[in-house]
């Protein structure tokens, strides 16, 4: 296993927030808005195609978490055989070694567990209604970028939010169809990129009263 610098570890890392940073926001400006223009041919409410864009990209984040976690586990143990520098160089070591071989991700297993878990939920539309499986393409992208988050050090993560919250500037936008003078969340569009406990990018919600 290469062993890097802690400088070449910073500025790897660096480099890989920022691109990844990115991603994030041009899945949010384009591909959200193209998975809601393939819902919409099976779903005529807008509030509810908005809800099951934002409830794949929660899951898609919780589903990446899992795999990464377990993957990192194996790493680790492969790593430790011949590692004797400590433990905190040990999780850089293997956050590295994941971050150059992503191909160690199936990414395939992610995306059905997230589209399982669609099926499942009560507040999205019947399955019968819609094939979840159109938003395979959004989702795959969803899943690899939050996989490729949890290499960074600190990792990135999304807020998960709770309709009826009350509105926080600080972490959201109010989408355009919203009551400015609502106090209170109706339900959330995109969530916020969050890295330990601070919002890097904000996400969008509709606020009613």
């Amino acid at each position: 296993v290469k062993t890097w610098s802690p400088g070449q570890c910073r500025r790897a890392n660096a480099s890989r927030r920022a691109c990844l940073i990115a991603r994030f926001n041009f899945i949010y400006a384009k591909e959200r808005l193209d998975a809601e223009i393939l819902l919409k041919k099976f779903i005529c409410d807008i509030e509810m195609v908005q809800r099951t864009i934002y409830f794949a990209a929660l899951e898609s984040f919780r589903a990446a978490k899992k795999a990464f976690w377990k993957i990192k586990i194996g790493v680790k143990e492969t790593l430790a055989i011949g590692h004797c520098a400590g433990p905190a160089s040990l999780e850089i070591a293997a956050l590295n070694y994941i971050a150059c071989h992503k191909d160690l991700y199936d990414v395939c297993c992610s995306v059905q567990e997230v589209v399982c878990a669609m099926n499942v939920n009560p507040k999205l539309p019947c399955p019968e209604n819609v094939d979840f499986n159109v938003m395979n393409c959004f989702i795959r992208e969803l899943c690899c970028l939050a996989f490729s988050m949890q290499t960074l050090c600190p990792p990135l993560d999304v807020a998960y939010g709770i309709d009826g919250e009350v509105f926080n500037r600080s972490m959201y936008y109010r989408s355009c169809d919203s009551d400015f003078t609502a106090p209170f969340v109706a339900y959330h569009v995109w969530p916020a990129l969050m890295e330990n406990g601070t919002v890097l990018v904000k996400g969008e919600v509709v606020t009613r009263k």
